[in-house]
């Protein structure tokens, strides 16, 4: 087998369709474009969702609820969660911060970070995060541990 021997498989190609070439070609004048409308002009696109003048769906549906624009969303708090059952694996009177969890590949390092209190902690534990739900402060304190939270930076 050589280059020279390779061609594209019978009938793939097609012969183009010569458009605007007189009225003999069967694609003169409107060159296949039909009469009049949007379809027809250089500019005929449709916006997506466009229904032809119809009301379309997204306007007819009712709407509820708040939306939260993207200029809040950007400045919300992001936290990673960690639970109280992660912490498990921490030898007794450590002091756990972002570094510490970071290392053992629990969260991402320079994220803010909250504990939450989903399961159970045997150990006596000194946790820095930026924030704690309730209950894991709870489950901390009674394992005799301590929550620090850290200072906000800016404050």
């Amino acid at each position: 087998m050589n280059l020279s021997d390779l061609k594209p498989a019978p009938r793939s190609k097609h012969r183009i369709k010569r458009i605007g070439r007189g009225i003999g070609s069967g694609h003169g004048k409107t060159s296949g474009r039909g009469h009049k409308g949007l379809g027809s002009r250089s500019h005929g696109n449709t916006p997506p969702g466009y229904e032809g003048g119809q009301m379309p769906l997204q306007r007819r549906t009712p709407k509820q609820g708040f939306r939260r624009t993207q200029k809040n969303e950007t400045r919300r708090e992001k936290f990673d969660l960690v639970n109280i059952a992660s912490l498990a694996g921490f030898a007794d009177g450590a002091t756990i911060d972002a570094a510490a969890l970071a290392a053992r590949g629990i969260v991402r390092k320079g994220r803010k970070i909250k504990i939450l209190g989903s399961g159970e902690l045997k150990t006596r534990l000194t946790v820095r995060a930026d924030a704690f739900s309730g209950s894991a402060r709870e489950k901390i304190a009674a394992a005799g541990g301590s929550a620090e939270l850290i200072a906000p930076a800016n404050a």
